[in-house]
């Protein structure tokens, strides 16, 4: 697939430069991503750029037509927090790089999530791969980069004065994705807080800003509120359930609203059927389909290949989904001849006047295992990890 460019890249690409690309990254953050870093980008047509743009147009479409309280059961009991917003300010979604029975390359719809990614990493990535490889700048994205930072900071930053807008994470320092707060940081100027750290008086937030006590007036949410539950003696001044004086960016409970809740609702020639286990029907095979719990992130929980066993043993059936299995096609080939499959993420930003997302950047992450998730790859193989797409006429 897009055989011009990949030859090309193939042909230029050295361990050297890998490694100078890495080396880049770090000194634009300062320091080494905590996650893997593919060696190559992805290549796709614009064909198939236009059929993921289709297929994300039609989603849209049904989540906008939604009522409200459809999305509004998908957000669990004990999770649901104050002063909700008619729209998210983030709108990320998943496909798989699939091949079809006419033997078509074509997306697949995997997830679809609000809440925010790696933009600000994802940009610089992207960036870093053109400055590595300078063919690469006539295929870019074509939003200039301050185009880019107008669009985050209009969205984060809003009106209001720096030092009253944070970066919100719980140990920010030990998450993999620490490498996109620091650009963050970079790009608009606002701290990352830690939510051990927040103080709390009445219905105001505060943090200490240069050994000044500050008042939080946004925060940009990069806390998933349900792992909460999870870390051992958390003591926060925070709950998020309270009525606070606060702009969420963006709201958390869109977390739950636009997330595999919605699967087994949306149609369309690119998103695989899905169930809610507890409906799924006998006339279906269950080898054919996917178990997904609801609330999981980075892929745990994900059972390639549930049994009725295992889906009778589990109690809380309308916590999660069986969604059509897809195949992932092989098409980016590496240096030694070998092929990697892929998933690519479409990164939108959603205004609170606007009636419709706008697509950002994206996000590649490429694997030769079962799973795109890099921590199911061997240790020897290359052309896996996280990566970025260039679209190219064929």
């Amino acid at each position: 697939m897009i055989s011009k460019y990949r030859k090309q890249f193939n042909q230029e690409f050295s361990q050297e430069k890998y490694e100078r690309f890495k080396e880049i990254l770090k000194e634009k953050s300062g320091l080494e991503p905590a996650f893997r870093i593919s060696e190559s980008p992805l290549f796709l047509s614009k064909e198939f750029e236009h059929k993921l743009l289709d297929a994300s147009e039609s989603i849209i479409d049904q989540i906008k037509a939604l009522p409200a309280e459809t999305l509004q059961k998908a957000i669990p009991d004990n999770c649901r927090v104050p002063n909700d917003t008619g729209k998210p300010h983030f709108f990320t979604i998943d496909f798989g790089v699939c091949k079809n029975e006419n033997g078509e390359i074509e997306p697949q719809l995997i997830e679809l999530q609000a809440f925010p990614s790696l933009y600000a990493f994802q940009k610089v990535f992207e960036d870093t791969f053109c400055e590595i490889y300078p063919f690469l700048t006539e295929i870019k994205n074509k939003m200039p980069h301050e185009e880019f930072k107008n669009y985050m900071k209009e969205l984060i930053i809003g009106n209001e004065n720096l030092e009253n807008v944070i970066l919100l994470e719980i140990y920010p320092e030990k998450q993999k994705t620490v490498i996109d707060f620091i650009l963050t940081e970079k790009l608009l100027g606002i701290k990352t807080v830690c939510l051990t750290k927040i103080k709390k008086e009445g219905k105001k937030l505060f943090y200490e800003n240069n050994g000044k006590l500050t008042e939080i007036k946004r925060i940009y949410n990069r806390v998933i509120f349900d792992e909460l539950d999870r870390i051992p003696d958390l003591k926060t001044e925070l709950d998020f359930r309270e009525d606070i004086d606060v702009k969420w960016i963006t709201h958390p409970n869109w977390f739950f609203k636009i997330s595999k809740f919605l699967l087994p609702l949306l149609q369309h020639q690119f998103v695989p059927k899905s169930y809610f286990l507890h409906e799924f029907p006998d006339s279906e095979n269950l080898e054919n389909f996917v178990l997904k719990p609801l609330f999981s992130f980075a892929g745990s929980g994900v059972n390639l290949n549930p049994t009725k066993e295992i889906t009778d043993a589990i109690e809380d059936k309308e916590n999660y989904i069986l969604q059509r299995k897809v195949n992932y096609e092989p098409i980016f080939e590496d240096i030694n001849g070998e092929f990697s499959k892929a998933e690519i993420r479409l990164l939108y930003i959603w205004r609170e006047n606007d009636e419709r997302p706008i697509l950002l950047e994206n996000l590649g992450r490429m694997t030769k295992a079962a799973m795109v998730n890099v921590d199911f790859n061997k240790k020897d193989a290359i052309w896996i990890g996280s990566s970025n797409a260039f679209f190219v006429e064929e």
